[in-house]
């Protein structure tokens, strides 16, 4: 502690990283608490990558409800609720379902689609700037469609996307199958995303703690929180496994970890872990060209020149840890289904992690009111990769007493009362 930094940055996923980027660009003095081994081994490695705008739209659409009710009594669906008790769970979910009503609806897309659609403009900046050579390819992203009455139910989301000036594409079964060879021949249909983009996310992670540490920050891994030392309203110190580091802003960027962390601080962030899923082969003959998502199955397929990944679904069943086969199942059942020629042969990674989710979709950017040196940047679900550089460049800004780019107001803490 007799070295005390500028800013200690809780967190060393994506978010966590980026802004720890951001800041040692500024000249400001930064270090990075990361409870795992390796920076980047939570959510942020073993995602499909895509870069997707087109998700502005939150999972409070219409039938949300119905569906999440309906997955208590089916194990491998691909939105699916853990039934045991869990209080904090189920309270979440009531938030969550209060989110349906149109206003909050057009809020959180409002608000997510800005984010994204910074963080687009700024993602190819930074990549080149820094001279990251991480697989991005301006690739889009293709709905695929089995069921025409699935796609023609689409419309309020393709109608939303417009209204968000996104663009989109309704395409046929011939036009889909003319753009993607790889999808079997009885596909219904597709909806084409032009704007979103693929890149390989551990990669990523490895390339922003690179030029973290070349600009002078230090990166702690093994740094498990173990608490806090306070001063009046502000964090004096935070403890750690490796011992207690100062500094003087604390910036919160622990993904799912953090509500469990925050407890301790008497802060009650209104976020709960969103279980995925993903296998990774070597390359595959026959892979598609670009992202796809398998639409009723809820699957992400994405091919790189050395490797593809199926991936996605989601379970809310608290933090519970380890592989579901079920789960896993589920993915490789998709793929069979839509795909020509399914990945064969031995997985190279069968992997899981915990999205965080807030309760009104929108992440958590800035101060926090209780504290007078804490600041957040969490609760981005599974959009953490599409909103780093967005995210990254509004913790700067505020911390630095500057104008945003963005209007900081939907990404408050404060509208939670933190």
């Amino acid at each position: 502690m007799d070295d005390r930094d500028d800013v200690l940055i809780l967190g060393a996923g994506v978010i966590g990283l980026a802004c720890a980027l951001e800041l040692s660009r500024m000249g400001l003095r930064v270090r990075v608490l990361e409870q795992a081994a390796t920076p980047g081994a939570g959510a942020s490695h073993g995602n499909c990558g895509t870069i997707t705008p087109s998700h502005a739209p939150p999972l409070t659409e219409a039938g949300l409800v119905a569906r999440a009710l309906c997955s208590l009594g089916q194990p491998d669906a691909p939105l699916r609720i853990d039934p045991r008790p869990d209080p904090a769970r189920w309270r979440w979910l009531f938030g969550l379902a209060l989110q349906m009503r149109p206003s909050a609806f057009r809020r959180a897309a409002q608000a997510r689609a800005a984010l994204l659609q910074r963080a687009r403009t700024l993602l190819p900046q930074w990549l080149a700037r820094e001279g990251l050579d991480i697989g991005w390819r301006e690739s889009g992203l293709l709905l695929a469609f089995r069921d025409a009455r699935a796609l023609a139910a689409e419309q309020s989301y393709v109608e939303t996307l417009r209204r968000l000036d996104i663009p989109v594409q309704v395409l046929d079964a011939a036009q889909t199958a003319a753009l993607e060879p790889a999808l079997r021949p009885d596909m219904a249909g597709g909806i084409l995303h032009r704007g979103d983009a693929m890149l390989r996310p551990e990669l990523l992670v490895a390339g922003l703690a690179a030029q973290v540490r070349a600009l002078g920050g230090v990166i702690e891994t093994g740094a498990r929180i173990e608490g806090f030392e306070l001063t009046g309203r502000r964090i004096r110190a935070v403890r750690t496994a490796r011992g207690a580091f100062a500094g003087g802003h604390v910036l919160l960027a622990l993904g799912a970890w953090s509500p469990p962390v925050a407890r301790t601080l008497g802060l009650r962030i209104p976020i709960q872990p969103g279980k995925g899923y993903s296998i990774t082969w070597d390359a595959q003959p026959s892979a598609p060209r670009m992202p796809l998502v398998l639409k009723e199955r809820s699957v992400c397929v994405t091919a790189w020149t050395d490797g593809l990944r199926l991936g996605s679904t989601m379970e809310f069943a608290g933090w519970r840890e380890g592989l579901n086969p079920v789960r896993l199942q589920a993915l490789r059942r998709g793929a069979a289904e839509y795909l020509r020629t399914p990945p064969a042969g031995a997985p190279r990674e069968e992997w899981w992690g915990w999205r965080p989710m807030s309760r009104d979709e929108v992440p958590l950017i800035g101060p926090s009111t209780r504290l007078g040196n804490l600041w957040l940047a969490t609760g981005h679900g599974m959009l953490g990769v599409s909103m780093s550089t967005a995210t990254a460049e509004l913790v700067g800004q505020q911390l630095a007493g500057r104008a945003t780019t963005l209007d900081a107001a939907p990404y408050a803490p404060a509208r939670f009362g933190l």
